[in-house]
């Protein structure tokens, strides 16, 4: 890597209630043809040593490889629980099996992919829209800093995708180039139906994410002339 020769990347995935490794990728995953033609880059690793990794359906049960489920973590590591919250612990960790809110899928070799929070998965109109890859969509446009995608009530479809977007200093940027942006890049179902370009900052958690709850709240509670911006698509 530049300016650190002799230094290999590994990639590790976790979360505080595992202290905090679930699975790792290690540097030769990252580079060559073989990873590059398994999509290896994407992955998060294999099950790291003394865990075992799975994806699970909504009932708990293991789903097969390339079906998009919760991950599920067991191991010595998971937590013994949350402090006084016996519920919050009785719904996350079963049978040993800490269940981390994360959606994604395992391949047939036992790499995991990572889609989604499976609470911020969208759907609309039967399909299931991950937001992560709309935002990695929206955040290749030039003109945009920061964004953040949701799902929103839609009596017609269930839920739409809609998209908060925060433009790079000096920049402008309307609802419908962000709109026509993502249509040239994922499927129509997946796009934004309404964009809300803004310039105050989105609120963060104390580790700096983007609290989608709050922005749904927002969202909520934005009056007609706030959403000046907003462009239904048809």
């Amino acid at each position: 890597m530049w300016g650190l020769p002799g230094t290999a990347f590994h990639q590790l995935y976790g979360m505080t209630e595992l202290s905090p490794l679930a699975t790792h990728l290690p540097w030769d995953q990252h580079t060559g043809e073989n990873a590059a033609k398994k999509n290896r880059q994407r992955a998060c690793g294999r099950a790291a040593i003394g865990c075992e990794v799975r994806i699970v359906d909504a009932d708990r049960k293991p789903v097969a490889p390339g079906v998009v489920g919760e991950v599920a973590v067991r191991g010595q590591n998971v937590m013994m629980g949350y402090w006084e919250r016996p519920e919050e612990t009785a719904n996350a960790v079963i049978d040993g099996w800490m269940h981390t809110g994360d959606g994604g899928y395992m391949d047939d070799e036992g790499y995991v992919y990572l889609v989604d929070r499976v609470k911020d998965m969208i759907i609309t109109g039967g399909e299931n829209v991950y937001s992560m890859e709309v935002e990695n969509v929206i955040a290749q446009h030039p003109a945009v800093s920061q964004c953040a995608v949701i799902g929103i009530p839609s009596e017609r479809w269930g839920e739409t995708v809609h998209a908060f977007v925060i433009p790079n200093a000096g920049s402008n940027v309307h609802a419908a180039e962000i709109i026509a942006f993502c249509k040239e890049k994922i499927a129509g179902y997946k796009c934004p139906r309404s964009v809300d370009v803004r310039t105050e900052p989105f609120p963060l958690s104390g580790a700096g994410k983007v609290l989608k709850r709050e922005l749904r709240r927002t969202f909520a509670v934005h009056d007609s002339a706030s959403l000046a911006q907003q462009v239904k698509a048809g």
